[in-house]
């Protein structure tokens, strides 16, 4: 499928039809990018969509196809994008500017983006390849999902981070029995404390949902489709769906060859910047120099996407600033929302506001004086706001500050 018309040459290309894609296009666009002169190619077989939905809204039925599109097909037809859907690359070539796809063919460019996201990690265990084993990465995969837990009865949901929590609240909300395979003793115990752990494994076991804690997975059982989750010294558990969410891959192999820089992703400056000239890398794919923290991370939440992807179309055409930005995002499980700013690694003292039994209290990670991170739900909005002001400052904060919840911060 295209939209938007064809060519063998574009000014602009976006490798990947995801989130970058979708907002660097709006904002090159909104910076009077001239007609025809962007090209998306995409190995999805959908135009650029929100991801969160994905493990939230449109998984649970509420939100439709059209509703989480980041631009409708009228606006690549409008100004003139092609977007080439269902297209896979084969090499890119940054002396010749220029991509081979795999269907056979060739796109020119003066100026690239790589934006090709990340695949899910799988399972390799026997039995892994049943039916109503699923991941969670594309509107196809959130799709069928909801299309099996319409008749499903028991689920298991491995892993223990945000994707897994986010997929337990929505099937046990529709009423299926639900169990969270977890690998370490607490749900997500690489970002929480255990106070919050303890916090949200109380509220997810009060709305039904089981817990296997140090679980090792040996099998799947089943004939032809999952029955149980095989656990080590032989415990099983009956599920009819399973979702793993056991993190991603940066996707990189068709870069092997090209002489730019990989290390757990393409490798980039401040300036989104590869070693190759005029290729950027944004989005899941990038191991981007971050100039708050003075490290290098890669970052696989939607806020960094969106801001990536905008920043590169402001690059694009013409304004070279470095990426600073705080790292961001949120989630929604049941009835709750959070959001959380920062990188807690490094932090040397974590200090509540409010009350972490109830639905409304802040975290916050300190790193000698400075602030490194923060967890807000259902707190006042000086506190949201405050959170990246001070990562981004750098502003001398003491605990006992933050512990007085008398006063407003500020």
């Amino acid at each position: 499928m295209m939209v938007g018309g064809h060519v063998e040459k574009a000014k602009f290309v976006i490798l990947g039809g995801g989130m970058v894609a979708g907002y660097a296009a709006r904002q090159l666009v909104e910076l009077g990018l001239p007609s025809g002169d962007l090209a998306i190619v995409s190995a999805d077989d959908e135009l650029p969509y929100e991801r969160p939905p994905l493990s939230k809204g449109f998984l649970a039925g509420k939100d439709t196809e059209e509703a989480i599109r980041i631009s409708p097909a009228e606006f690549y037809r409008e100004h003139a994008i092609e977007v080439r859907l269902g297209c896979e690359i084969e090499s890119v070539d940054p002396g010749a500017k220029r991509l081979h796809m795999k269907q056979g063919g060739e796109l020119g460019f003066e100026k690239l983006v790589i934006a090709t996201g990340a695949r899910v990690r799988r399972l390799e265990v026997p039995g892994a390849e049943l039916k109503g084993i699923h991941y969670l990465r594309s509107m196809d995969d959130s799709r069928r999902i909801r299309e099996h837990a319409g008749g499903a009865r028991l689920a298991a949901v491995i892993g223990g981070g945000f994707i897994g929590m986010e997929v337990a609240a929505v099937l046990a909300q529709k009423g299926i029995e639900t169990t969270m395979v977890l690998r370490t003793a607490r749900i997500w115990d690489q970002f929480f404390t255990p106070a919050m752990s303890h916090f949200f494994e109380t509220y997810y076991a009060a709305r039904g949902v089981k817990f296997e804690r140090n679980a090792s997975i040996e099998s799947f059982g089943g004939d032809g489709a999952v029955e149980a989750v095989r656990l080590a010294r032989g415990r099983a558990i009956p599920a009819d769906i399973v979702v793993a969410g056991i993190g991603v891959q940066p996707v990189t192999g068709f870069l092997a060859t090209s002489g730019i820089e990989l290390s757990d992703g393409v490798v980039v400056n401040e300036y989104l910047e590869t070693n190759q000239s005029a290729i950027y890398a944004a989005g899941d794919v990038a191991n981007y120099q971050d100039v708050l923290y003075g490290k290098r991370r890669r970052v696989e939440h939607w806020d960094n996407a969106v801001s990536q992807g905008q920043h590169c179309g402001r690059l694009l055409m013409g304004e070279r600033q470095p990426f600073r930005h705080v790292p961001y995002f949120f989630s929604d499980v049941f009835d709750l929302s959070y959001e959380f700013w920062g990188d807690i690694s490094g932090a040397d003292q974590a200090v509540i506001r409010g009350d972490v039994t109830t639905k409304s209290f802040s975290v916050w990670w300190l790193r000698g004086q400075n602030l490194a991170a923060a967890f807000v739900m259902n707190r006042p909005d000086d506190e949201r706001t405050a959170a990246p002001q001070w990562i981004e400052s750098k502003r001398p904060v003491k605990g006992r500050e933050l512990q007085d919840t008398s006063h407003a911060l500020s």
